[in-house]
């Protein structure tokens, strides 16, 4: 039964989660993207023989809802996730570690490893050890977090400059796309609670073993159009009308103007695209949306003619260096190593030329990798976020929206808004979720009051 007409406009996660349950729960659903596939901000492209990610992609074992999103997509064996949380974390200057849990109940189960991590001093480590435990004793969703930065708490609790660079400092980063004085207190706390510190497998990492664009893109098409959705690629919604009880949605694809109607509407596209979308809207808060900026993610790419390390991944310290993923099988490549360096809070290099990154960054590489050092660069490139993610600083909770608006039918969608997550893929796909879930409540509300009235 057709239970009334939603369009969803953006398809990214968010918007693909939110228009596969709307068609679930019964609703004829039209999605819109601007661009030329699904996927949003995660996609792939070729080079020569690869296939390219424009950035790294991992996830953990407590994504539960971007995995659920996964098996809806028939993409879930597409993944590799590790049987136990483990990363070799490098140093030009020092001996190898380890990070690595164990099997034993929360928190113990890093504590072992903890213990035997020399890339801090032992009084460091077990100050590190009660911060920790300080830490799981937080809750994520205490106002007061939001006020301060996970610096300014971890210089309370007297963490040494070292202990925040080489461990807290080596996941938030990754995690929040911050450096930990730019990053808040409370999304900090959903990270190392509800990653690490709350379950002994929360934190064990997936990596896809096959492109982004295949991973999401392609398969979230085929799950969409098999699901009935209506899908509309290379289509920009110009804004978003009331229309009696309804929407009127004007847009613009290849073949002229013309205007949509529905009886909800989720937008569902990054908070600098939607708040125009909604300007003629009585939807309180638009304006501070842009206080939530933007926050860049850099992409090295480095392909050898010879394989110069082992490792599937990398944490690195004392270098320019952060994270280093082979690439090799995923891309394609059928000769050499393909080595790709993520860069999180990456705004000193956004702007920086490639020649100048090369320089940097195929150095620093031979340091970790002596075997890099007889090896020849075949390819150099580098590919660019600006606006990654939304920027995660102190003072954000109050400016995300929550999925419900004050316009009936009009819904939010989107990593950016009130997930209680940081912008993650688990976060947009549980607004996507939670998105359907609003449209569906709010369609049995209007219902009512009609047979009422």
């Amino acid at each position: 039964m057709n239970r009334g007409q939603v369009v969803v406009v953006g398809g990214g996660l968010a918007g693909v989660t939110a228009a596969l349950r709307c068609a679930e729960l019964g609703f004829e659903v039209r999605l819109l993207e601007a661009r030329s596939r699904l996927g949003g901000a995660t996609y792939s492209f070729v080079r020569g023989e690869l296939v390219v990610d424009t950035g790294q992609h991992v996830f953990l074992r407590c994504y539960t809802a971007y995995r659920g999103l996964l098996r809806r997509l028939g993409v879930a064996d597409s993944i590799s996730m590790q049987p136990q949380f483990r990363v070799p974390v490098l140093s030009p200057v020092g001996r190898p570690a380890v990070l690595r849990r164990w099997n034993l109940p929360a928190p113990a189960h890093l504590a072992p490893s903890l213990l035997d991590y020399r890339m801090l001093t032992v009084a460091e480590r077990a100050r590190v050890a009660r911060t920790a435990l300080a830490l799981r004793r937080l809750d994520p969703d205490d106002p007061a977090l939001d006020d301060i930065s996970l610096g300014q708490w971890l210089r309370q609790r007297g963490e040494s400059p070292r202990a925040v660079d080489a461990l807290w400092g080596l996941l938030a980063v990754a995690a929040l796309n911050a450096e930990p004085g730019d990053a808040s207190m409370a999304l900090a706390t959903k990270v190392f609670r509800t990653g690490v510190l709350d379950s002994t497998d929360s934190a064990d990492i997936a990596i896809p073993q096959v492109p982004l664009g295949q991973l999401h893109g392609d398969a979230a098409h085929r799950a969409l159009l098999a699901a009935g959705v209506g899908v509309r690629v290379r289509c920009k919604a110009r804004t978003i009308h009331r229309s009696g009880t309804g929407f009127r949605i004007p847009v613009r694809d290849g073949a002229g103007d013309s205007v949509l109607t529905a009886d909800s509407v989720v937008v569902a596209v990054p908070h600098r695209a939607a708040a125009p979308l909604v300007a003629d809207l009585p939807v309180p808060g638009v304006a501070e949306w842009g206080r939530l900026s933007a926050a860049p993610i850099v992409n090295v790419h480095v392909l050898y003619d010879r394989p110069v390390t082992g490792l599937e991944m990398a944490a690195v310290l004392d270098s320019p260096l952060q994270w280093v993923f082979d690439r090799t099988a995923i891309a394609g490549a059928t000769r050499g190593q393909y080595l790709a360096i993520s860069l999180s809070a990456a705004q000193e290099h956004i702007h920086a030329r490639t020649e100048d990154l090369h320089n940097l960054f195929v150095p620093a590489l031979r340091q970790v990798f002596p075997h890099a050092r007889d090896a020849q660069v075949l390819d150099f490139f580098v590919t660019r976020e600006p606006n990654a993610t939304f920027r995660q600083a102190p003072g954000t909770a109050a400016i995300r929206p929550p999925a419900r608006t004050p316009v009936p039918g009009l819904v939010l969608a989107g990593a950016w808004t009130a997930t209680g997550w940081p912008d993650t893929t688990e976060g947009a796909v549980l607004s996507g979720t939670h998105a359907a879930e609003v449209v569906d409540l709010d369609q049995r509300s209007q219902r009512g009051v009609e047979v009422t009235a």
